[in-house]
C-alpha cells in the first residue's frame, strides 16, 4: 500500500482514533488526549476516551525556560531541544494509548501543537514569525503513526498572527442558534472565543486578552523561593488586598487597547513584565500577598475590559465558560464573576469534556481537519489574508 492509499483509507473511516498533544505557555508538561472523531468541519463529533498530563522532568522544564530567554538560549540548545521534546511528546502519545488498553496500530493520527518557544506577531527582521518545537519526525518514527503539526506557520505565511487557532474548533463544536457565548481560556496567556448566536465563521470574535497565569506564576515562584510554582486555589491572592494604583499602572499597557485580531505571548507578558510588576509593587510598599492579589486582578480586569471594549459594545453575552489552568484559581474566577454579575460564569467542563484536555483535544481535531482538506484558520481571529490548510504532515508506517 502506498502512503496516498493509506491516507485515503484513514480519511474514509467513519470514526477515527486520534491522539492530540499540547504543551502551553506555562510549560508544565505535555497533555495527551485520545479521542474518537466522527465527521469533519461542522459535522464533527468528538468523544474523549482518555487524557493525561505528563509533567516535564525538572531539567527539561528548566531547559525550556532557558529557550524562552534570548540571553540564555542559543542555536545548539534549540536544535537539541527540538529532538528531545519530540521524544517527550512521542512518549506521551505512547503512554496515553497504552493506558487506554489500545495499541498504536489502532491509532489513525496524531495532532501535535508542540512547545512554543517564541512567538513574534510584530517582528524585527520579518513582519511575523513563530517557533514551536517537538520534532514531528521523531513522533512519527517512535509511534509509527501519521503525525500532523506546525499548525501556526501557514497562517502566518498568509499574513495572520498564527494565533489564536482554537476558535475554529470552538466554532465547529459549540456554536449555537439560541445563545451567544464566550469560551475564555486562561492558560499562561488568556484568550477568548465569542460565538454570537447563529454565527457564521466570519462573525466569530477571538483574540488573546493578555496575561493569564503567567504573571501570577512568576510572582509565586519569586516570593516562595521556588517552593510553589502556582497559587493553589488562589489561596495566597485571597489573603491580599488589590492595589488600585498598581493595577491601574499596568492596565495602561498598550496591548489592552489594541482592537482585535491580536495575539501576544511571553515576549510581552513574561518574566520582564512580571519582574517590573513586582518592583513597582514593592516601591509602593505592598506586601507580597497584595502584589499577588493585584496580579490576579490584572488578569481578571484585562479579561473583562476585553468584553466591555470589543464584545459588549456590539452585542450581548449569555454565558461565559472558563477553561485552562486559571479555572482552578478560585480567587481569579470569583474576581471575574464579581465584575460580571449579570452573566453566568461556568466551568468549560459542562460543555462535555475536561477543561484540562481541551486544547490537546482541539489539536487532534485540527489534524482531522487537515486530512480532510479543510482550511482551518478563522480570518477574524488571526487576521490572515485568506483561508489556508493548517499543518505539516509526517507519514507514519504504511
Amino acid at each position: 500500500m502506498s502512503f496516498i492509499e493509506s491516507l485515503e483509507k484513514i480519511r474514509a473511516k467513519p470514526k477515527k482514533r486520534i491522539v492530540g498533544l499540547m504543551s502551553g505557555t506555562s510549560a508544565d508538561g505535555v497533555t495527551a488526549s485520545l479521542v474518537e472523531v466522527e465527521g469533519n468541519y461542522t459535522s464533527t463529533k468528538v468523544n474523549l476516551i482518555n487524557y493525561h498530563t505528563y509533567s516535564y522532568d525538572e531539567h527539561i522544564r528548566a531547559l525550556i525556560f532557558e529557550l524562552f530567554d534570548p540571553k540564555k538560549s542559543n542555536v545548539e540548545k534549540i536544535c537539541e531541544a527540538n529532538f528531545l521534546l519530540g521524544e517527550v511528546f512521542a512518549k506521551a502519545a505512547v503512554e496515553v494509548v497504552k493506558d487506554s488498553n489500545l495499541n498504536l496500530s489502532e491509532i489513525d493520527l496524531i495532532g501535535s501543537h508542540g512547545q512554543t518557544i517564541y512567538h513574534m506577531p510584530n517582528g524585527k527582521i520579518v513582519k511575523k514569525s513563530t517557533l514551536q518545537i517537538g520534532e514531528l519526525a521523531v513522533i512519527a518514527e517512535r509511534t509509527g503513526v501519521t503525525t500532523v503539526g506546525d499548525f501556526r506557520k501557514r497562517d502566518i505565511a498568509a499574513g495572520g498572527d498564527g494565533a489564536p487557532l482554537v476558535p475554529y474548533v470552538d466554532f465547529i463544536l459549540f456554536r449555537s442558534d439560541k445563545k451567544s457565548i464566550v469560551i475564555q481560556n486562561i492558560g499562561g496567556i488568556s484568550n477568548l472565543t465569542f460565538l454570537p448566536s447563529g454565527c457564521s465563521e466570519e462573525e466569530v470574535v477571538a483574540f488573546d486578552t493578555g496575561p493569564g497565569n503567567m504573571v501570577i506564576d512568576y510572582l509565586i515562584k519569586k516570593y516562595t523561593a521556588g517552593k510553589l510554582s502556582y497559587d493553589v486555589d488562589g489561596q495566597i491572592a485571597s489573603r491580599g488586598e488589590v492595589s488600585k494604583e498598581l493595577l491601574n499602572y499596568f492596565m495602561s499597557n498598550e496591548y489592552f487597547n489594541i482592537p482585535p485580531p491580536k495575539s501576544t505571548g511571553r515576549e510581552v507578558f513574561g518574566s520582564h513584565f512580571a519582574e517590573s510588576f513586582a518592583l513597582q509593587g514593592e516601591k509602593l510598599g505592598l506586601k507580597k500577598e497584595d502584589i499577588i492579589a493585584t496580579a490576579t486582578a490584572l488578569t481578571a480586569e484585562s479579561i473583562v475590559k476585553s468584553y466591555e471594549d470589543f464584545i459588549l459594545s456590539k452585542g450581548t453575552i449569555d454565558e461565559v465558560y472558563i477553561a485552562g489552568g486559571g479555572l482552578k484559581n478560585k480567587t481569579l474566577v470569583n474576581m471575574i464573576r464579581k465584575r460580571l454579575p449579570q452573566i453566568p460564569v461556568l466551568p468549560f467542563d459542562v460543555l462535555g469534556f475536561s477543561s484540562e484536555a481541551r486544547e490537546s483535544v482541539y489539536f487532534a481535531i485540527l489534524a482531522n481537519e487537515f486530512i480532510h482538506g479543510n482550511k482551518a484558520n478563522l480570518l477574524s481571529a488571526t487576521g490572515a489574508h485568506k483561508k489556508v490548510l493548517l499543518g505539516t504532515l509526517v507519514p507514519g508506517n504504511f
